[in-house]
């Protein structure tokens, strides 16, 4: 067993700005140490065999064995912490799961919380069988569990194995995940890709034909909002204000609580953070103020902040390999110090764009029909919800980042089957209807006929009524004589 304690050096070596914020470091400490073994969470609540994972709590650097549902016990994990173990999943837990025990030589500890177990199950792909695969283009695969895939296998330019990693996926979540064809370094023919889980799955593309990029394409830098500031949060000093936390592990302090796919892909890559203030003192730490990102706080002049010009500044992150990384699971990602505002936060990812033109977009699916549901014929069948206030009642839960940037407030589109819709854009109550008309053929230059028996419905929802109970009452596509197939926005 790897009984590695990685040294996080004194935990309350932290400037005391008062007497406060001493005693409240001193309780932290004291408490800490007085918990004793106990397992306050774990992540991720779903796993596969080989799946990585940590198991959060207290007392955690005298454990000698971890039990897993079915009496599958391990020794074989790295203690990281006193808060914190990490390990894989081990093969033999039972399809029902259960809970997890912690055992040191003295005590053990059970979770609260039950280990459930995934099965990957992929049910369709953006691209058909024999459709054009260029490179730099996004292909999105549908299904349930998608997050235990771990690779795409693709072919190289000399028809070798190309692996793309699960770290340079475009988006991955658990019903979607999108990656996008490499530009130039891909095999120009026909092949079959692969997909690939932890637990040894593997899973077929269709046959598409791929091709590397025309020489024409150029690279743009694309911003992917993480959380945009609504007003209500103002300028930092030596506040808690901005305090952020991982869906597992929400504690209500935070502003907001982050996605756990996009959580994670914020420890493993860069993410900037837009900042106001014209002599800011930025210090990224934990919400329990232990570790402080980089050691020391962040001053105009730092190679790490960029001056905009604006009256902003931009602030690159990566807590990759910091030793901030090892806590923030737990005690959450601060913000903190003084004279600013944070903005916004946002990944920033270079693509390449074939074809050379500026003007050149490309979609990026949000839904696509598995076929399980049928045409509408003013039914609920098509409702959506957000990450946030899921009820069960909706066909798909859509993360909160393109709820509030896409769906609340960007342009999107609906792409249906029919001869002679007539499309209602509702809420999931019936309560409101957007511009409180129905759409017709011939009735609106928002619904458009494709000529090939599906139309497309341009929607923005921006400034219309149904946003005053959008979040609550969800976003339904009802009406007669039309079968939804996809959502999708343009970036």
């Amino acid at each position: 067993m790897k009984h590695i304690i990685h040294n996080l050096g004194a935990l309350l070596a932290v400037v005391l700005i008062g007497a406060t914020f001493a005693a409240c470091a001193d309780d932290d400490s004291k408490g800490s140490a007085d918990i004793g073994l106990g397992i306050k969470t774990f992540f991720p609540l779903k796993v596969v065999t080989n799946q990585p994972m940590t198991i959060n709590g207290s007392g955690l650097n005298g454990v000698t064995e971890v039990e897993f549902p079915g009496g599958v016990k391990v020794s074989n994990f790295e203690i990281i912490s006193s808060d914190m173990i990490m390990l894989n999943a081990p093969a033999g837990i039972p399809a029902d799961g259960g809970k997890i025990v912690v055992r040191t030589a003295s005590e053990q500890a059970e979770s609260r919380l039950s280990l459930a177990v995934g099965h990957t199950n992929v049910t369709g792909f953006s691209k058909q069988p024999g459709e054009k695969a260029a490179g730099g283009e996004l292909i999105t695969v549908y299904g349930t569990d998608l997050e235990f895939i771990n690779s795409v296998e693709l072919l190289d330019a000399d028809g070798l194995p190309l692996l793309l990693d699960h770290k340079d996926f475009y988006r991955k979540g658990t019903s979607n995940l999108i990656f996008r064809v490499p530009p130039k370094n891909i095999f120009n023919g026909t092949f079959v890709g692969t997909l690939h889980t932890y637990d040894g799955q593997s899973v077929s593309m269709p046959e598409l034909a791929y091709e590397p990029a025309s020489s024409g394409g150029h690279t743009e830098i694309v911003k992917t909002p993480i959380w945009q500031n609504d007003g209500s949060l103002g300028e930092i000093s030596w506040s808690s204000d901005y305090r952020f936390a991982p869906a597992s592990n929400s504690t209500g302090e935070e502003c907001y609580t982050v996605p756990q796919d996009v959580w994670d892909k914020m420890k493993a890559e860069t993410f900037y953070v837009t900042i106001k203030g014209e002599s800011p003192q930025i210090r990224v730490t934990s919400g329990w103020w232990s570790i402080t990102w980089k050691g020391d706080d962040i001053f105009p002049g730092n190679d790490l902040l960029t001056d905009n010009g604006d009256g902003t500044f931009t602030l690159a992150v990566t807590l990759a390999g910091d030793p901030l990384i090892d806590v923030v699971d737990t005690e959450h990602l601060l913000f903190t110090g003084s004279g600013y505002v944070v903005d916004e936060i946002y990944f920033a990812e270079e693509i390449f764009v074939p074809g050379g033109g500026d003007d050149q977009k490309e979609p990026v699916y949000i839904w696509q029909s598995d076929g399980s549901k049928g045409a509408v014929s003013w039914s609920s069948d098509y409702r959506f919800s957000n990450e946030e206030s899921k009820t069960g009642e909706e066909i798909y839960a859509i993360p909160m980042d393109i709820w509030n940037n896409i769906i609340k407030s960007g342009t999107f589109y609906l792409d249906l089957e029919s001869t002679d819709p007539q499309v209602r854009v509702t809420t999931g109550w019936w309560s409101t209807t957007w511009t409180g008309n129905d759409f017709q053929p011939g009735t609106s230059d928002l619904l458009t006929d494709n000529g090939d028996g599906t139309w497309t419905l341009k929607v923005n929802l921006d400034g219309d009524p149904i946003l005053d109970a959008l979040d609550v009452e969800h976003l339904l596509f009802t009406g007669d004589r039309f079968t939804p197939l996809r959502l999708y926005y343009y970036e």
